[in-house]
């Protein structure tokens, strides 16, 4: 039991960074979602390429920052390249002059939230849709927020309000998981982790969840066999190298913020 809480207190910053990645993947803007599809088009678009996106927006915004659009695509394409408090900046400016865009707002709070500050976020995303007509993405963002804040109750019902909308969404069943991972309940976390997984539109970063809260439960063997499904071998070796690093390790790992891999998460642009 000492070592199960010893884990789930270390899981508990980096797998936040999943739940996160998931939530936060649902505020995308129609672009971020059409901008992976393949097509001409989409191979055209600066979307397709966060550092060309990076380029031609920035300097878009840098010859009218008053863009709101602008604004806000160069806001993702900072928060692609891991620019985040840049990101954060920009959007922030951006949501001062067109403070009624909530388009703007819901990218704003997606960056406070990956900057860390959750609370901000929190605040800012409930101006990004109204009560009368609920966003479930934002709803699932806001939760996220809430358990970064040891607010897992309150965070819950902002889930629950998201399936409402949404039933069996697998991210923010996904998130809910992870929800009763930070307070240490880990049978609950794989019951809703299942439930995840067993959708059509789970992807990897479900996967990727599912298999830590296994691991954490001592089912290392199952846990790999989860992580490792349907992968690519180069992608099923990175899962498991970190899900074993994840479990074997006695102090929560520096930086948590970039502790997933990249090829796990499938971060949204």
């Amino acid at each position: 039991m000492r070592q199960q809480s010893s884990l789930a207190r270390l899981l508990a910053s980096a797998a936040v960074t999943a739940m996160l990645a998931a939530g936060l993947g649902g505020c995308q803007t129609m672009s971020d979602i059409t901008g992976s599809i393949t097509s001409t088009k989409a191979e055209a678009s600066p979307d397709a390429d966060p550092r060309r996106a990076l380029e031609v927006y920035g300097e878009r915004y840098r010859g009218n920052p008053k863009d709101a659009d602008a604004a806000l695509r160069y806001g993702q394409a900072l928060r692609a390249t891991g620019q985040r408090s840049q990101a954060v900046a920009v959007l922030e400016q951006a949501t001062i002059s067109h403070p009624g865009n909530k388009a703007l707002l819901a990218a704003y709070g997606r960056a406070l939230a990956d900057n860390g500050n959750f609370q901000q976020a929190f605040d800012v995303l409930g101006r990004a849709h109204t009560p009368d007509n609920p966003d479930w993405r934002i709803l699932s963002v806001q939760g996220t927020a809430l358990d970064q804040l040891g607010r897992h109750d309150e965070a819950r019902r902002y889930y629950a309000s998201a399936l409402k909308i949404m039933p069996d969404e697998p991210s923010v069943l996904s998130n809910l998981g992870m929800s009763y991972v930070l307070s240490k309940d880990l049978p609950k976390a794989e019951e809703n982790l299942r439930r995840a997984y067993g959708n059509a539109r789970a992807d990897t970063r479900v996967r990727q969840n599912l298999g830590l809260v296994v691991g954490l439960q001592g089912r290392f063997a199952e846990a790999e066999t989860i992580v490792k499904a349907d992968l690519p071998p180069d992608e099923a070796a990175a899962n498991v190298a970190y899900l074993k690093q994840m479990l074997s390790r006695k102090d929560g790992p520096k930086g948590a913020p970039n502790a997933i891999p990249v090829a796990s998460l499938n971060r949204p642009n």
